[in-house]
């Protein structure tokens, strides 16, 4: 019993999300990626699908995989208040995930993305879906954003034309760290949803069902010697 209410001690308040309601995206190579948020349950394949990119230095695979490797791990523990993790899966097998936290009614806080299947913009469909949940399902008025690569600035900062916090407001850091701070408001994300967001609702139970059970990737496409 000790134990019990030790374990309620360390845990942070948590906050009853809204669920993102999954979609369908058809890819550029014709495959149906569903988009869906992630469960406890399925931590040991996110884990697994992550893990091997830890030593890959590749557009900074190893600091983005160490870092969502802790994410998922903290958010399985209960150990980040009101964390959530949205998967890409194309016939069952990962895609891409991303991570994010809620961090009050007006704020969100994004945290990773990562591609698997690369070279189909997969990680840009997996962002916009983040933004979409942050903004448009939670109603949060912006996210704060950093990029720990040059194509995450790219395809974050630049094609969102993202504000920059950390020039107006130089002492505020993203949680992350010392990575400069920008911010997705409300405002550009109505202007941009509509090219930057896509896919379909509802889903049907066929493609539900085809990625209702995770399963880690067997290679890791552009990324050689990483097989399982």
């Amino acid at each position: 019993m000790a134990i019990d209410e030790m374990e309620k001690t360390l845990r942070p308040p948590e906050i009853a999300l809204k669920p993102y309601p999954s979609k369908l995206i058809t890819l550029a190579s014709g495959e149906k990626m569903v988009v869906r948020e992630a469960k406890r349950e399925e931590i040991g394949v996110l884990l697994g699908t992550v893990y091997p990119l830890i030593g890959v230095p590749t557009d900074y695979y190893d600091i983005v995989a160490a870092r969502m490797y802790s994410e998922l791990l903290g958010w399985y523990r209960y150990r980040v208040a009101n964390e959530f993790v949205l998967v890409g899966a194309i016939n069952g097998v990962i895609a891409g995930i991303v991570t994010s936290r809620h961090v009050s009614a007006k704020l969100g806080m994004s945290l990773h993305t990562m591609t698997i299947k690369r070279g189909l913009r997969v990680g840009a469909q997996l962002f916009a879906a983040k933004m979409e949940h942050h903004i448009d399902v939670l109603g949060e008025d912006e996210v704060w954003v950093v990029a720990e690569s040059p194509n995450g600035f790219k395809r974050w900062m630049i094609e969102y034309q993202m504000e920059d916090r950390s020039a107006k407001y130089p002492d505020v850091r993203h949680e992350l760290g010392g990575v400069p701070t920008f911010s997705l408001t409300k405002k550009l994300w109505d202007a941009v949803k509509a090219v930057k967001c896509t896919g379909s609702r509802p889903v049907s139970d066929a493609d539900l069902k085809s990625a209702e059970k995770l399963i880690m990737p067997s290679e890791y496409p552009q990324l050689p010697g990483f097989k399982r």
